[in-house]
């Protein structure tokens, strides 16, 4: 992904943009984000934040508001089942990323209405790093078995 920071008065809650590149598309899907890391009941994992990224669809910026473009929500905590369902439920195409405070991607979904986006075949696999340490782990991405990486194009 190349994402952007923006936010701001008005945002509807955006705080990145840009694009997806992944060999299952032709052109990069456009993706709006929303960061969240509050803290206490619900929180950052609460199925409201899911309706609020549903929100930042209608106010995204020209260009983003047309088929095509993935909400992602990114957070320092599990999607609990209550967001599962949300998300599940919703009619855009949604996905939820854990992600540690060293940037390190622990957890990735997307809903079937991702899938149908660009989406569907794309795998998410869990990679220890090193054998004596179960916590050092991350998620990679795959196509037809390939691990995405990191460059445009490249698999």
């Amino acid at each position: 992904m190349s994402l952007k920071r923006v936010g701001g008065r008005s945002d509807y809650g955006i705080d990145l943009l840009g694009t997806w590149s992944l060999p299952s598309l032709p052109r990069p899907m456009k993706v709006i984000a929303q960061c969240k890391a509050f803290s206490g009941k619900g929180g950052a994992g609460g199925p409201a934040n899911i309706r609020e990224l549903e929100g930042a669809f209608v106010g995204a910026p020209l260009g983003w508001r047309e088929p095509g473009v993935f909400g992602l929500h990114i957070s320092p905590k599990s999607a609990t089942k209550a967001v599962r369902e949300a998300l599940g439920r919703s009619r855009w195409p949604m996905g939820y990323v854990l992600c540690s405070s060293d940037g390190k991607i622990m957890q990735m979904l997307w809903n079937r209405r991702a899938a149908e986006e660009g989406l569907e075949g794309v795998g998410v696999e869990l990679k220890y790093f090193s054998e004596g340490d179960r916590n050092d782990k991350e998620i990679i991405l795959s196509w037809k078995g390939n691990v995405i990486h990191g460059k445009p194009g490249q698999v």
